[in-house]
């Protein structure tokens, strides 16, 4: 098989949530366990720490290795959804696993994981663990793809357990209150690990304190510390505080991680990581930044950040998947802006007809386009120098952007 075909295989043979949603998310650890099984359990086999929460959980698994690479450790980060190429969700020391090592895996494990059935998501975390295992990593650090107790990752025991905050997002899957969503997410908090908390809010707090009782798991909430890093935008300051928290604890418990390691690590992130895709400048004039930014939580941070940002016209690149309810979001934004709708190239997209209707409910200044390259290069040709054009509101749109080079 080429990597082209082991990836179609990927994409088209296993459920896959990206594309499909809510019908492709597991919600036991069955098929996972079976996987490891079958691999000889790697998971067991290297030092992890699991990263759960809403929104930042990339930037702090990112911000995390980062740190730990600048410490000298051979560091592993599993990570989710990509944005380019299926390798950006296995990493170590910021370099992707190579298609020869996912198509070696594929042919070889594919037979046996028949009679299982997997997702695309346990596919890929039984590759993750295998790939991390094999190559003899000093830690990973893992992010949680959905959830918590019942994610695919959560079938390791790691030296610390991080969650970054809690939102109404998945609602459909996790729960449609906080303290619901809470509790999903807190099910990586395992007996006697250390949990860190980067959100401290009266709906959800006790929600911990009472797992972490139960489970004898020593539980911090982070506190604000002021500390630059490479990842701009305004709410990456919560996610340092919740790295920091992070890295203080493991350090205590025998990490050797200087100081140095760590301003060095957070001013380098992008660099040692290859993390692309939150408030990433694509270009000077006009000023053009994407974000990733998706729920309502997510969305206000990036409407906070743009509040911020100096411009005759802003323009706006939009597009959303059709369970995030875009009823709530678009009131948050601007008004005084022009807005090129769009969806993205993925089965579960929101049709632009039924974005633009809502829009225009709204009293935004929209119009439609074909697909997030099209829209964009609108924007573009309608921008001066002077302006500032956001692509945003799905993943999937930041990503059939970086992926069309659209930008260039």
């Amino acid at each position: 098989m080429t990597y082209k075909e082991t990836t179609d295989f990927l994409f088209a043979q296993l459920p896959m949530y990206q594309s499909i949603g809510q019908s492709a998310y597991k919600a036991d650890l069955h098929n996972i366990i079976a996987l490891e099984k079958v691999l000889g359990n790697p998971e067991n086999k290297f030092k992890s720490i699991h990263v759960a929460g809403t929104n930042g959980k990339g930037s702090v698994t990112h911000m995390l290795a980062s740190v730990f690479q600048e410490a000298g450790y051979k560091t592993g980060i599993y990570c989710s959804p990509h944005l380019i190429d299926f390798r950006e969700r296995i990493k170590i020391n910021g370099a992707m696993i190579s298609e020869e090592e996912v198509t070696s895996f594929v042919e070889k494990f594919t037979p046996l994981f028949k009679n299982i059935e997997p997702s695309f998501f346990e596919y890929t975390t039984a590759m993750a663990f295998h790939y991390f295992a094999k190559e003899k990593v000093d830690i990973a650090i893992v992010e949680v793809g959905l959830g918590g107790r019942l994610d695919s990752t959560n079938i390791i025991t790691p030296e610390l357990s991080v969650i970054t905050n809690i939102g109404l997002d998945h609602t459909n899957i996790l729960g449609d209150t906080l303290e619901k969503i809470a509790f999903e997410k807190a099910g990586i908090i395992k007996s006697g690990i250390p949990v860190v908390i980067g959100e401290k809010r009266k709906e959800t707090e006790s929600v911990f304190l009472k797992i972490a009782t139960e489970k004898s798991a020593p539980l911090f909430f982070a506190e604000s510390v002021e500390m630059e890093s490479d990842l701009k935008g305004l709410y990456q300051k919560e996610n340092i505080s919740t790295a920091l928290a992070s890295i203080e604890k493991l350090r205590a418990s025998g990490w050797k991680i200087s100081d140095k390691n760590i301003s060095d690590g957070l001013m380098k992130v992008a660099q040692n990581t290859a993390f692309i895709g939150r408030w990433q400048q694509l270009n000077n004039h006009p000023v053009m930044v994407c974000d990733t930014g998706h729920n309502k939580e997510g969305i206000e941070r990036v409407v906070a950040q743009l509040k911020q940002e100096k411009y005759k016209n802003l323009h706006i690149v939009w597009g959303s998947v059709n369970d995030k309810d875009q009823s709530k979001i678009l009131p948050l934004l601007p008004k005084d802006a022009s807005y090129y709708l769009c969806q993205p190239a993925i089965g579960r997209a929101l049709p632009v007809e039924e974005l633009y209707a809502l829009a225009i409910q709204f009293n935004l200044n929209a119009n439609m386009y074909e697909s997030p390259a099209a829209a964009l290069k609108a924007a573009r040709a309608n921008a001066a120098a002077d302006d500032f054009i956001f692509v945003g509101g799905s993943t999937f749109v930041v990503a059939d952007v970086l992926a069309s080079n659209s930008y260039l």
